[in-house]
Protein backbone atom coordinates (compact mmCIF):
# COMPACT_ATOMS: atom_id res chain seq x y z
CA UNK A 1 0.00 0.00 0.00
CA UNK A 2 1.22 3.50 -1.12
CA UNK A 3 3.82 2.29 -3.07
CA UNK A 4 4.39 5.43 -5.48
CA UNK A 5 4.06 7.58 -1.97
CA UNK A 6 7.05 4.93 -0.39
CA UNK A 7 9.10 5.24 -3.78
CA UNK A 8 9.00 9.17 -3.95
CA UNK A 9 10.12 9.30 -0.38
CA UNK A 10 12.94 7.14 -1.18
CA UNK A 11 14.12 8.92 -4.13
CA UNK A 12 13.91 11.91 -2.33
CA UNK A 13 16.82 10.43 0.16
CA UNK A 14 18.39 8.99 -2.46
CA UNK A 15 19.39 12.24 -3.75
CA UNK A 16 19.46 13.55 -0.64
CA UNK A 17 17.09 16.15 -0.30
CA UNK A 18 17.07 17.69 3.22
CA UNK A 19 14.72 20.66 3.06
CA UNK A 20 11.50 19.65 2.14
CA UNK A 21 8.75 22.78 1.85
CA UNK A 22 4.88 22.19 0.94
CA UNK A 23 1.73 23.05 1.14
CA UNK A 24 -1.43 20.41 1.07
CA UNK A 25 -3.56 18.93 -1.23
CA UNK A 26 -6.18 16.16 -0.69
CA UNK A 27 -4.48 14.25 -3.60
CA UNK A 28 -0.77 13.76 -2.01
CA UNK A 29 -1.80 13.75 1.73
CA UNK A 30 -0.57 10.05 1.92
CA UNK A 31 2.32 12.10 0.73
CA UNK A 32 2.96 14.49 2.46
CA UNK A 33 2.26 12.49 5.67
CA UNK A 34 5.48 10.59 4.98
CA UNK A 35 7.66 13.61 4.33
CA UNK A 36 6.60 15.56 7.60
CA UNK A 37 7.09 12.23 9.54
CA UNK A 38 10.82 11.28 8.05
CA UNK A 39 13.20 12.53 10.08
CA UNK A 40 15.60 12.62 7.36
CA UNK A 41 13.97 15.65 5.81
CA UNK A 42 13.64 19.11 7.57
CA UNK A 43 9.87 19.72 7.20
CA UNK A 44 8.58 23.27 6.80
CA UNK A 45 4.30 23.94 6.74
CA UNK A 46 4.28 26.89 4.35
CA UNK A 47 1.34 29.39 4.24
CA UNK A 48 2.70 30.84 0.83
CA UNK A 49 4.12 28.80 -2.00
CA UNK A 50 5.82 32.08 -2.62
CA UNK A 51 7.98 31.77 0.89
CA UNK A 52 8.77 28.30 -0.57
CA UNK A 53 10.76 29.50 -3.42
CA UNK A 54 12.62 31.63 -1.11
CA UNK A 55 13.39 29.47 1.72
CA UNK A 56 14.15 26.94 -1.16
CA UNK A 57 16.78 29.33 -2.53
CA UNK A 58 18.02 30.04 1.41
CA UNK A 59 18.73 26.50 1.60
CA UNK A 60 20.47 26.36 -1.39
CA UNK A 61 22.85 29.42 -1.13
CA UNK A 62 24.04 28.20 2.27
CA UNK A 63 24.87 24.42 0.65
CA UNK A 64 21.56 22.38 1.03
CA UNK A 65 19.38 20.66 -1.12
CA UNK A 66 15.27 22.24 -0.99
CA UNK A 67 12.20 20.65 -2.90
CA UNK A 68 8.75 21.77 -2.42
CA UNK A 69 5.66 19.92 -2.52
CA UNK A 70 2.72 21.69 -3.64
CA UNK A 71 -0.90 21.71 -5.54
CA UNK A 72 -0.41 22.62 -9.02
CA UNK A 73 -2.52 25.88 -8.33
CA UNK A 74 0.17 27.19 -6.16
CA UNK A 75 2.58 27.21 -9.59
CA UNK A 76 -0.05 30.44 -10.12
CA UNK A 77 0.80 32.33 -7.33
CA UNK A 78 5.07 31.84 -7.05
CA UNK A 79 5.25 32.40 -11.18
CA UNK A 80 7.12 35.97 -10.15
CA UNK A 81 9.55 34.44 -7.29
CA UNK A 82 10.11 31.56 -9.36
CA UNK A 83 11.58 34.11 -12.60
CA UNK A 84 12.95 36.73 -10.45
CA UNK A 85 14.76 34.58 -8.07
CA UNK A 86 14.97 30.90 -9.07
CA UNK A 87 15.62 31.57 -12.37
CA UNK A 88 17.28 34.97 -12.91
CA UNK A 89 20.00 33.55 -10.36
CA UNK A 90 20.00 30.27 -11.71
CA UNK A 91 18.83 28.43 -8.25
CA UNK A 92 18.31 24.76 -8.92
CA UNK A 93 14.35 24.28 -7.43
CA UNK A 94 12.60 20.73 -8.16
CA UNK A 95 8.72 20.96 -7.69
CA UNK A 96 6.57 17.98 -6.99
CA UNK A 97 2.86 19.59 -7.89
CA UNK A 98 -0.30 17.57 -7.70
CA UNK A 99 -2.14 18.45 -11.11
CA UNK A 100 -5.21 19.41 -10.68
CA UNK A 101 -8.04 20.09 -13.22
CA UNK A 102 -7.12 17.01 -15.88
CA UNK A 103 -8.57 14.03 -14.13
CA UNK A 104 -11.48 13.34 -12.54
CA UNK A 105 -11.61 16.53 -11.35
CA UNK A 106 -14.97 17.60 -9.37
CA UNK A 107 -13.98 21.08 -8.42
CA UNK A 108 -14.93 23.36 -11.29
CA UNK A 109 -12.69 26.14 -10.28
CA UNK A 110 -9.69 24.06 -10.77
CA UNK A 111 -10.19 23.27 -14.05
CA UNK A 112 -9.47 26.65 -16.50
CA UNK A 113 -5.76 26.36 -14.59
CA UNK A 114 -5.44 22.97 -14.53
CA UNK A 115 -6.10 22.64 -18.47
CA UNK A 116 -4.05 25.91 -19.48
CA UNK A 117 -0.89 25.12 -16.94
CA UNK A 118 1.58 23.20 -19.66
CA UNK A 119 0.86 26.16 -22.28
CA UNK A 120 1.56 28.42 -19.47
CA UNK A 121 4.71 26.81 -18.55
CA UNK A 122 6.08 26.84 -21.98
CA UNK A 123 5.72 30.16 -22.45
CA UNK A 124 7.66 30.88 -19.06
CA UNK A 125 10.17 28.09 -20.58
CA UNK A 126 10.07 26.54 -17.29
CA UNK A 127 10.86 22.84 -17.55
CA UNK A 128 8.25 20.30 -16.11
CA UNK A 129 7.60 16.68 -16.76
CA UNK A 130 4.22 14.94 -16.93
CA UNK A 131 4.20 12.06 -14.77
CA UNK A 132 0.36 10.41 -15.96
CA UNK A 133 0.53 6.96 -13.52
CA UNK A 134 2.46 5.02 -10.79
CA UNK A 135 4.44 3.29 -13.51
CA UNK A 136 6.16 6.71 -14.42
CA UNK A 137 6.90 8.00 -11.06
CA UNK A 138 10.69 6.85 -11.14
CA UNK A 139 10.52 10.18 -13.35
CA UNK A 140 11.11 12.53 -10.07
CA UNK A 141 14.35 11.45 -9.90
CA UNK A 142 14.94 12.02 -13.16
CA UNK A 143 13.48 16.52 -12.15
CA UNK A 144 15.34 16.55 -9.23
CA UNK A 145 18.54 15.72 -10.87
CA UNK A 146 17.99 17.80 -13.99
CA UNK A 147 17.11 20.81 -11.69
CA UNK A 148 20.14 20.34 -9.57
CA UNK A 149 22.47 19.49 -12.34
CA UNK A 150 20.84 22.92 -14.95
CA UNK A 151 20.37 24.95 -11.77
CA UNK A 152 17.02 25.89 -12.62
CA UNK A 153 13.14 24.80 -11.84
CA UNK A 154 12.07 22.09 -13.00
CA UNK A 155 8.29 20.78 -12.15
CA UNK A 156 6.83 17.46 -12.15
CA UNK A 157 3.16 17.90 -13.10
CA UNK A 158 1.74 14.41 -11.37
CA UNK A 159 -1.92 13.42 -12.19
CA UNK A 160 -4.18 12.38 -9.11
CA UNK A 161 -4.29 8.70 -11.33
CA UNK A 162 -0.64 8.33 -10.08
CA UNK A 163 -1.79 7.85 -6.34
CA UNK A 164 -4.97 6.12 -7.42
CA UNK A 165 -8.21 6.76 -5.40
CA UNK A 166 -7.86 6.14 -1.68
CA UNK A 167 -5.07 8.39 -0.55
CA UNK A 168 -6.15 8.41 3.04
CA UNK A 169 -3.81 7.97 5.92
CA UNK A 170 -3.91 7.64 9.59
CA UNK A 171 -2.89 11.19 11.12
CA UNK A 172 -0.79 11.16 14.06
CA UNK A 173 0.85 14.06 13.20
CA UNK A 174 -2.07 16.48 13.72
CA UNK A 175 -1.24 19.50 15.78
CA UNK A 176 -3.57 20.05 18.81
CA UNK A 177 -4.33 24.16 19.44
CA UNK A 178 -3.08 23.81 22.84
CA UNK A 179 -5.13 25.96 26.14
CA UNK A 180 -2.18 27.97 27.28
CA UNK A 181 -3.16 31.27 29.01
CA UNK A 182 -1.29 33.93 27.03
CA UNK A 183 -1.12 37.63 28.51
CA UNK A 184 -0.34 40.11 26.85
CA UNK A 185 0.50 43.81 27.83
CA UNK A 186 1.89 46.00 25.49
CA UNK A 187 2.50 49.68 25.55
CA UNK A 188 4.92 51.89 23.12
CA UNK A 189 5.47 55.46 22.60
CA UNK A 190 5.62 56.50 19.39
CA UNK A 191 8.42 58.61 18.15
CA UNK A 192 8.80 60.45 15.22
CA UNK A 193 12.07 58.88 13.59
CA UNK A 194 15.20 60.50 13.55
CA UNK A 195 17.37 58.35 11.03
CA UNK A 196 17.01 57.17 7.18
CA UNK A 197 16.91 53.89 5.99
CA UNK A 198 20.79 54.40 4.74
CA UNK A 199 22.03 56.15 8.26
CA UNK A 200 20.52 52.85 9.45
CA UNK A 201 22.24 50.54 7.65
CA UNK A 202 25.28 52.36 7.71
CA UNK A 203 25.34 51.84 11.45
CA UNK A 204 24.70 47.95 11.22
CA UNK A 205 27.30 47.52 8.81
CA UNK A 206 30.18 48.69 11.82
CA UNK A 207 28.77 45.89 13.75
CA UNK A 208 29.14 43.40 11.02
CA UNK A 209 31.38 40.45 11.26
CA UNK A 210 31.06 36.72 9.90
CA UNK A 211 26.94 37.23 9.51
CA UNK A 212 25.51 36.31 6.13
CA UNK A 213 22.83 39.18 5.34
CA UNK A 214 20.62 39.33 2.94
CA UNK A 215 19.30 42.27 1.57
CA UNK A 216 15.73 43.25 0.30
CA UNK A 217 14.96 44.03 -3.31
CA UNK A 218 15.46 47.92 -4.92
CA UNK A 219 17.41 50.87 -2.83
CA UNK A 220 17.82 49.08 0.38
CA UNK A 221 20.26 46.09 -1.59
CA UNK A 222 21.70 49.52 -3.12
CA UNK A 223 22.31 51.18 0.07
CA UNK A 224 23.85 48.34 1.69
CA UNK A 225 26.36 47.81 -1.43
CA UNK A 226 27.50 51.42 -0.92
CA UNK A 227 27.80 51.27 2.53
CA UNK A 228 29.29 47.56 2.28
CA UNK A 229 29.78 45.40 0.07
CA UNK A 230 31.48 42.31 1.39
CA UNK A 231 30.49 38.31 -0.13
CA UNK A 232 28.69 37.77 2.16
CA UNK A 233 25.90 40.07 1.36
CA UNK A 234 23.08 38.57 -0.51
CA UNK A 235 21.27 41.45 -2.92
CA UNK A 236 17.96 40.68 -4.17
CA UNK A 237 17.25 41.87 -7.24
CA UNK A 238 13.76 41.18 -7.68
CA UNK A 239 11.29 38.78 -5.96
CA UNK A 240 9.06 41.71 -3.22
CA UNK A 241 8.54 40.13 0.07
CA UNK A 242 10.91 36.96 -0.08
CA UNK A 243 14.26 38.87 1.75
CA UNK A 244 13.21 37.21 5.11
CA UNK A 245 12.31 33.33 2.99
CA UNK A 246 15.38 33.47 1.74
CA UNK A 247 17.40 34.70 5.29
CA UNK A 248 15.25 31.48 6.90
CA UNK A 249 16.67 28.79 4.71
CA UNK A 250 20.05 30.23 4.82
CA UNK A 251 19.63 29.51 8.61
CA UNK A 252 18.07 25.86 8.55
CA UNK A 253 21.28 24.88 6.70
CA UNK A 254 24.17 26.68 8.53
CA UNK A 255 24.95 27.80 12.17
CA UNK A 256 26.14 30.98 11.01
CA UNK A 257 24.14 34.02 12.34
CA UNK A 258 22.50 35.19 9.61
CA UNK A 259 20.75 38.88 8.80
CA UNK A 260 18.02 39.71 7.26
CA UNK A 261 17.32 43.22 5.91
CA UNK A 262 13.67 43.72 5.48
CA UNK A 263 11.21 46.32 5.21
CA UNK A 264 7.32 46.76 6.48
CA UNK A 265 5.87 46.43 3.27
CA UNK A 266 7.87 43.08 2.16
CA UNK A 267 7.22 41.69 5.20
CA UNK A 268 3.24 42.14 4.87
CA UNK A 269 3.53 40.46 1.74
CA UNK A 270 5.66 37.46 2.81
CA UNK A 271 3.52 36.93 6.51
CA UNK A 272 6.53 34.67 6.86
CA UNK A 273 6.88 35.12 10.44
CA UNK A 274 4.74 32.44 11.93
CA UNK A 275 6.54 29.88 10.21
CA UNK A 276 10.21 31.83 12.29
CA UNK A 277 8.60 31.21 14.87
CA UNK A 278 7.51 27.65 14.61
CA UNK A 279 10.92 26.75 13.53
CA UNK A 280 12.65 28.60 15.78
CA UNK A 281 16.47 29.36 14.06
CA UNK A 282 18.53 30.13 16.62
CA UNK A 283 20.69 31.78 14.41
CA UNK A 284 18.56 34.13 12.47
CA UNK A 285 17.92 38.12 12.88
CA UNK A 286 15.32 40.02 11.34
CA UNK A 287 15.71 43.42 10.98
CA UNK A 288 12.51 45.10 9.51
CA UNK A 289 14.13 48.72 8.23
CA UNK A 290 10.25 50.42 8.56
CA UNK A 291 9.69 53.63 6.36
CA UNK A 292 5.92 53.41 6.54
CA UNK A 293 6.40 53.32 2.34
CA UNK A 294 6.32 51.14 -0.84
CA UNK A 295 10.10 52.94 -0.46
CA UNK A 296 11.68 51.36 -3.96
CA UNK A 297 8.73 52.68 -6.11
CA UNK A 298 8.26 56.25 -5.17
CA UNK A 299 7.73 56.16 -1.31
CA UNK A 300 3.66 55.31 -1.75
CA UNK A 301 2.41 54.69 1.60
CA UNK A 302 2.44 51.41 2.72
CA UNK A 303 -0.52 49.78 5.10
CA UNK A 304 0.00 50.58 8.41
CA UNK A 305 1.47 47.77 11.15
CA UNK A 306 2.68 47.85 14.36
CA UNK A 307 5.81 45.78 12.89
CA UNK A 308 7.00 44.92 16.57
CA UNK A 309 3.47 44.11 17.75
CA UNK A 310 2.83 41.15 14.72
CA UNK A 311 6.09 39.66 15.47
CA UNK A 312 5.29 39.07 18.69
CA UNK A 313 1.81 37.84 17.51
CA UNK A 314 3.55 35.12 15.19
CA UNK A 315 5.19 33.94 18.15
CA UNK A 316 9.01 36.00 17.95
CA UNK A 317 9.90 36.25 21.42
CA UNK A 318 12.95 38.19 21.36
CA UNK A 319 11.67 41.35 19.45
CA UNK A 320 12.48 44.89 20.19
CA UNK A 321 11.97 48.19 18.88
CA UNK A 322 14.35 51.24 18.45
CA UNK A 323 13.85 55.11 16.78
CA UNK A 324 17.08 56.55 17.20
CA UNK A 325 20.74 56.06 16.46
CA UNK A 326 21.85 55.61 20.21
CA UNK A 327 19.20 53.04 20.64
CA UNK A 328 19.72 51.37 17.46
CA UNK A 329 23.58 50.79 18.25
CA UNK A 330 22.62 49.38 22.10
CA UNK A 331 20.48 46.78 20.15
CA UNK A 332 23.14 46.12 18.06
CA UNK A 333 25.51 46.01 20.91
CA UNK A 334 23.62 43.09 22.57
CA UNK A 335 22.05 41.72 19.78
CA UNK A 336 23.66 37.97 20.45
CA UNK A 337 22.99 37.98 23.90
CA UNK A 338 19.76 35.38 23.87
CA UNK A 339 19.28 33.33 20.94
CA UNK A 340 17.10 34.04 18.05
CA UNK A 341 15.28 34.09 15.93
CA UNK A 342 15.31 37.65 16.75
CA UNK A 343 13.12 40.36 15.55
CA UNK A 344 14.76 43.89 15.60
CA UNK A 345 12.25 46.88 14.86
CA UNK A 346 13.76 49.95 13.12
CA UNK A 347 11.16 53.13 12.55
CA UNK A 348 13.47 54.80 9.91
CA UNK A 349 12.16 57.85 7.84
CA UNK A 350 11.19 57.36 4.12
CA UNK A 351 13.34 58.29 1.16
CA UNK A 352 15.78 56.96 -0.83
CA UNK A 353 20.11 57.52 -0.46
CA UNK A 354 21.25 58.75 -3.99
CA UNK A 355 23.62 55.11 -4.90
CA UNK A 356 24.54 53.63 -7.80
CA UNK A 357 23.47 50.31 -9.01
CA UNK A 358 25.12 47.39 -7.80
CA UNK A 359 27.59 46.63 -10.78
CA UNK A 360 26.91 42.62 -10.21
CA UNK A 361 24.80 40.34 -12.44
CA UNK A 362 22.44 37.73 -10.44
CA UNK A 363 24.59 34.97 -11.38
CA UNK A 364 27.37 36.97 -9.92
CA UNK A 365 26.00 38.08 -6.41
CA UNK A 366 25.09 33.65 -5.87
CA UNK A 367 28.67 32.70 -7.02
CA UNK A 368 30.16 34.54 -4.49
CA UNK A 369 28.12 34.22 -1.66
CA UNK A 370 27.83 30.54 -2.08
CA UNK A 371 31.75 30.39 -1.83
CA UNK A 372 31.79 33.03 0.86
CA UNK A 373 29.13 30.84 2.87
CA UNK A 374 31.07 27.40 1.87
CA UNK A 375 35.09 29.10 2.50
CA UNK A 376 34.57 31.24 5.56
CA UNK A 377 35.51 29.88 8.83
CA UNK A 378 32.54 30.59 10.65
CA UNK A 379 29.76 27.90 9.73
Amino acid sequence: MYEPERAVIEILKRNKIDVVSTLPCEKISALLRFVARDRAFCHVGLNREENGVGISAGVYLAGGKPLMLIQSTGLGTLINAVMSLSVAYGLPLPIIASWRGVYEENIEAQIPFGRSLPKLLDALELKYTIIEDASQIGLVETVIQDAFETERPHIALISPRAWGTDNAIEDDTAVQHQKTLRKLVYERELKKPEMSRYDAIRIMTEYLNEEAVIANIGVPSKELYAAKDRDLNFYMLGSLGQASPIGFGVSLKRKRETIVLDGDGSLLMSNILPIVAEKNPENLSVVCLDNGTWGSTGDQPAPYMDMELMAISAGIENTMRVDTEEELRSALEQLYEEAGPRFLHVVVKPGNATVENIPLRASQIKRRFVKAMLHHHTQ
